[in-house]
């Protein structure tokens, strides 16, 4: 049986919840206003496509490809892309709401995230050097083992790193946030 290919169509306001996207390969499409929630979009391939306004929170990733996928102000809750294909996975991340996801020992570099909810992800072992990370709110979110050289946080917040639990060697950070590099040592620090 030959794999389903679909290329250059937009998908407008569809509940893949209740129907269902057919497996296969995606390339150049544009999911706007769908609902994927608790959706299976395992073993799907998307390239070069776009999400908007769509809610993928808690759907299955298992052998699902993300390369050059971008998504704009989605509701992406628990999703788990450790469980994604990790071959030529590349995806930027605007406006989006990801709390509770996981980012678990995936490799992110170059990857952007701007404007987004990242409370509690899991960013333990991820691999993020040179990736952006603007003006995302980082409260709870777990970094152990996780490159983050040279990446841009200089307008993220209430993160916590312990530089000696993670790479940051040429990383930004700006004040007054960055004293979330310090947060382990449980001191006071009067900004004047």
């Amino acid at each position: 049986m030959d794999q389903l290919y679909v290329d250059e169509q937009t998908f407008d306001k569809i509940n893949f919840s209740e129907d269902p996207l057919a497996k296969g390969e995606y390339e150049y499409c544009t999911f706007s206003h769908c609902n994927f929630s608790n959706a299976d979009l395992s073993k799907i391939r998307f390239i070069e496509s776009e999400f908007i306004d769509c809610n993928l929170s808690n759907v299955n990733l298992a052998a699902t490809s993300f390369q050059d996928v971008t998504f704009r102000s989605c509701k992406m809750l628990g999703m788990h892309f450790e469980n994604c294909n990790a071959f030529g996975f590349a995806a930027n991340f605007e406006n989006c709401q990801l709390n509770h996801s996981s980012f678990f020992q995936v490799k992110l570099n170059g990857a952007s995230f701007v404007d987004s909810q990242l409370q509690e992800v899991d960013f333990v072992g991820a691999h993020l050097k040179n990736a952006r990370i603007d003006h995302c709110d980082l409260l709870n979110a777990m970094f152990e083992n996780t490159n983050l050289e040279k990446a841009d946080l200089s307008r993220s917040f209430n993160y916590s790193i312990d530089p000696e639990k993670n790479l940051i060697k040429g990383a930004r950070f700006s004040l007054p946030d960055v004293l979330g590099l310090l947060t382990k040592y449980n001191i006071k620090i009067d900004i004047q």
